[in-house]
Formats: structure tokens, C-alpha cells, sequence
């Protein structure tokens, strides 16, 4: 068996689109998939692949139209962005893993573990929603046209300002100006397709087969975002809610001490190891996700 620690980035063709994807970790680990937000890129998790990537094999990619990952020809929808992450997980050979995604990459991480559950071991998903929010399509077409008319640089500061606490931005946390980067580096058609898949979505139907014990997270300052990740975490069968203080909607890499430390909790209370996948123990309740 390969044991080459080494990090690897590929391409890899799926669903019509190339994707840029990158392993870390040794080979024969349990896996761990990461899943970025709009207008980031796979480093946006690169805190948390330090602290876990002595214990597991770690996937992270790109979502269709960020970082290295070509822009679709058509707008996406959140099922293609779930389907994206299954061929990328069966490319790999990746069953059982522990998916982690934040906000578009959140609501990836909840579909996939519903519609895919042989994939997915235990879910953590950060400030992200299970459906459009009311109201939601026309903030998000105010959003692109504003990426439209003004450019991305405008766009992105007025981004960094949503999304850092006051905390953060009083202090000139290092964070935003990489992920300043990122926004930046995003093709605005790439922003537009992913956006449009947020515009409307409902995994509401899909949450009665989420099975797999599952860790919803918020930072404290993110809006309505820690009530509703309550609430969606007090609605799964075998679920628990951390909020991130001083944090906003990237707690993973504003606050990635904190964040990595209920990571580390939850993993540890909820995820075994056995051979090369994250062995959970079982979730009580009847049925078995599908």
C-alpha cells in the first residue's frame, strides 16, 4: 500500500467539468472530504487539514467555477453541486468518509449525506442553510448584479465587510486578506453559476434521511445563522450545535483555534477508526439513512 504522505494536486474530470483537487494525509487513513463556500477555494479549510492530516486521508476541491475548477457552461443548481461531490468521492474511492462543508459547501455536505449515505460516515457543516432563505433570490440577484455593474474588486470588499465580525475587522485579522484573494480570484461567471444554485434550493425533504451524527457550527456574529443552525441541529437525530465567538460566516479560517478545537471534539467523541474509513457507532432510531 502507498503511504506517501505527500501532498497531491490533480484534475479530475466529472460531471463534464474539470475539478482541481487536492490530497493530503497518509494513504490507507480514514478519509475526511472538505467542501469550500461561494467565492472561496480549497485553502479556505487549509487550518483544519493541518491539525487532521496526521490522522486522515484528506480530500478538498473546488467547487464548479472557484479556484481550479473550470465555470460551467450553464448556471448550477445544488443538486449538480452534490452530484459534483459524489463522482469526486467514487473517483477516489471514498466511502465513510467525514464531510465537512461550509456554507454552499454545507448545504453540498447535507445533501450528499442523504442522498449518498455509503459516502458519508458523519457530516460538519458550518454556516451554511438547508433551503432559500425567504427573500433570498432577489438578495442574491441584488449580489450578482452588484458583481455585475461594479466589478469583483468592489464586490469582494463589500463581501469581506458581511462576512468578518467587527472583532476581525477591527484587528485586520490576517484571514481577510486571504480570503480577499480568493473572492478575487473567483471568475465572476464562476460567482454567477454557483449563486444561482443558492437562489433556490430545498434540502428541507431530504433531512429526514441525514442519519449520520452531525456537527452544525456558526460564528456567533453571522446574522440569524446560529438560531438556524440550532434549530437544524435540535431537527437531525444525532446532532449537536457549536457557535464560534467572535467569528462570522468563515469560522474555520477567522477562527480556526476555536473551530478546530469542537472539530476535535466531535471527532472524537463520534468517529472511530477501522481500516481506511471513520467508523461511527450507530445512530439511534430506526432505518439506516438509505
Amino acid at each position: 500500500m502507498n503511504t506517501a504522505t505527500e501532498p497531491a494536486v490533480v484534475q479530475v474530470r466529472v460531471n463534464g467539468l474539470g475539478f482541481r483537487c487536492r490530497l493530503d494525509g497518509p494513504a490507507g487513513a480514514p478519509w475526511m472530504v472538505f467542501s469550500n463556500s461561494l467565492l472561496t477555494d480549497l485553502s479556505v479549510w487549509d487550518a483544519q487539514v493541518a491539525a487532521l492530516s496526521g490522522r486522515f486521508r484528506i480530500l478538498r476541491y473546488d467547487q464548479r467555477g472557484h479556484g481550479g475548477t473550470e465555470v460551467p457552461a450553464k448556471p448550477a443548481t445544488l443538486d449538480a453541486l452534490i452530484e459534483d461531490a459524489a463522482a469526486l468521492l467514487r473517483h477516489f474511492g471514498v466511502s465513510g468518509a467525514v464531510v465537512a462543508g461550509v456554507s454552499m459547501g454545507a448545504a453540498t455536505a447535507i445533501g450528499l449525506a442523504a442522498r449518498h449515505p455509503a459516502l458519508v460516515s458523519a457530516v460538519v457543516a458550518s454556516d451554511g442553510q438547508v433551503a432559500t432563505a425567504p427573500g433570498g433570490a432577489a438578495a442574491w440577484q441584488e449580489r450578482i448584479d452588484m458583481a455585475r455593474a461594479q466589478g469583483m474588486p468592489a464586490f469582494a470588499e463589500a463581501t469581506l465587510r458581511r462576512w468578518f465580525s467587527p472583532a476581525s475587522l477591527a484587528t485586520a485579522n490576517p484571514a481577510i486578506p486571504r480570503v480577499r484573494a480568493m473572492v478575487l480570484a473567483t471568475p465572476e461567471a464562476g460567482f454567477v453559476a454557483c449563486a444561482r444554485a443558492l437562489q433556490n434550493y430545498d434540502l428541507r425533504e431530504d433531512l429526514p434521511r441525514v442519519r449520520q451524527p452531525a456537527l452544525l457550527v456558526a460564528g456567533a456574529t453571522d446574522g440569524a445563522m446560529p438560531r438556524s443552525m440550532r434549530e437544524l441541529a435540535a431537527s437531525l437525530p444525532d446532532a449537536r450545535f457549536a457557535e464560534i465567538p467572535d467569528a462570522g460566516h468563515l469560522p474555520c479560517i477567522e477562527a480556526p483555534d476555536a473551530f478546530n478545537r469542537v472539530l476535535r471534539d466531535f471527532l472524537a467523541a463520534k468517529v472511530r477508526m477501522a481500516g481506511n474509513q471513520a467508523e461511527i457507532p450507530a445512530v439511534g432510531g430506526s432505518g439506516d439513512g438509505g
